[in-house]
């Protein structure tokens, strides 16, 4: 597909917009001020596939963590979340954050926003306008007929992004988001077609993870299939940790990443002879600990088995009480029931080793 070409920023080791990829992002739901829960859950999310880790930063005890956290983490790139108090933000930026989440308009007056704009600008820390839907200003709404638009949103992210521009700082990067996909979707193209800023993918407020990575694999992904964007957040009401994993399933279904395993496994129909489901999901459970770009089949007959999913690296079928082992297309040999994932697994290990 072909990528709309934006400005490019850095956040810390990650580059985002051009032709970098595109990359996931998290947020921690850890209080900011409990350093060793929060500094656990980052390192879970980096596990996880996360590229850039954002905090809630509410006051001063959890601007002044955020030195602790950096510290504690490395160099994984954290993003300051922040309204309303321009101070949080120079607090965070004096404690060595990565990027600022902050919307210019809502901070202070100018000469505050000016405050925030020099220090993080000799530091080359980038900014993030994020618009929300559902907190539109009251005028713009007005303007708009009274509720959130497409037009009202971009208007309202062009705004800030006008301050910005008027204290000469462009390390900007934009998010428009609504819970509300078909809006999300016409605000992001709009966007896209009004600046050349990087533009940060979600559907805010999307759900439980069932609900919520459906309604973001059809927003997010129906965006950088058309080419746009440039980051991506899952937002779930959960473990943050399903959401680094849904978006990486998400690029990964666009080709838009190659990394970890990919699984493919059947629907099962009437062939089935074998219990596939808790077969196939306890491969998906082990296959979280696998970090190769490897593509593993699980399949319910030898019909589905080495033929559907031949371009599989590795792969089972069933049959009654049995299965085969298969790579490539081609059987490898035939494993009693109980012994599939196992036999499966050891497979694994060595295609890996040999690479």
């Amino acid at each position: 597909m072909n990528r709309k070409l934006t400005r490019q920023i850095r956040i810390g080791k990650v580059v985002v917009g051009g032709a970098a990829p595109v990359s996931v992002q998290s947020m921690t739901n850890t209080k900011t001020t409990d350093v060793t829960g929060t500094v656990h859950q980052i390192q879970r999310l980096t596990e996880a596939g996360c590229d850039i880790v954002r905090l809630a930063v509410p006051d001063r005890e959890a601007a002044i963590a955020l030195g602790r956290i950096k510290q504690a983490v490395g160099e994984v790139p954290l993003v300051a979340d922040i309204h309303f108090d321009y101070r949080l933000a120079l607090t965070a930026v004096e404690r060595g954050i990565d990027a600022l989440r902050i919307n210019p308009g809502n901070l202070g007056d100018r000469e505050q926003v000016a405050a925030v704009v020099k220090a993080a600008g000799s530091r080359n820390i980038p900014i993030r306008i994020g618009v929300n839907a559902g907190s539109l200003d009251k005028t713009l709404l007005e303007k708009h007929g009274g509720s959130p638009t497409p037009q009202a949103m971009v208007e309202s992210a062009k705004g800030h992004i006008a301050i910005l521009e008027d204290l000469d700082f462009y390390d900007i990067k934009v998010s428009l988001k609504a819970h509300d996909v078909p809006l999300t979707i016409a605000a992001y193209r709009l966007m896209s077609e009004t600046v050349e800023y990087p533009l940060h993918l979600g559907i805010t407020e999307a759900g439980t993870v069932n609900s919520g990575i459906i309604k973001s694999a059809v927003g997010i992904g129906a965006l950088l299939a058309e080419g746009i964007g440039d980051t991506i957040r899952i937002s779930l009401t959960g473990d943050p940790v399903e959401e680094v994993r849904a978006g990486n399933e998400i690029l990964k279904a666009l080709g838009l990443r190659n990394s970890g395993p990919t699984l493919v496994s059947c629907p099962t129909c009437g062939r089935c002879n074998i219990d596939l489901v808790p077969i196939a999901t306890a491969v998906e459970d082990k296959l979280k600990f696998v970090k190769k770009p490897i593509t593993v089949a699980v399949m319910g007959c030898v019909v589905n088995g080495p033929g559907e999913a031949k371009e599989a690296d590795v792969g089972i079928a069933g049959g009654t009480g049995q299965g085969i082992l298969f790579s490539k297309g081609e059987i490898i040999k035939k494993v009693a029931e109980d012994r599939l994932i196992d036999e499966l697994f050891m497979e694994i290990d060595r295609l890996i080793e040999e690479e």
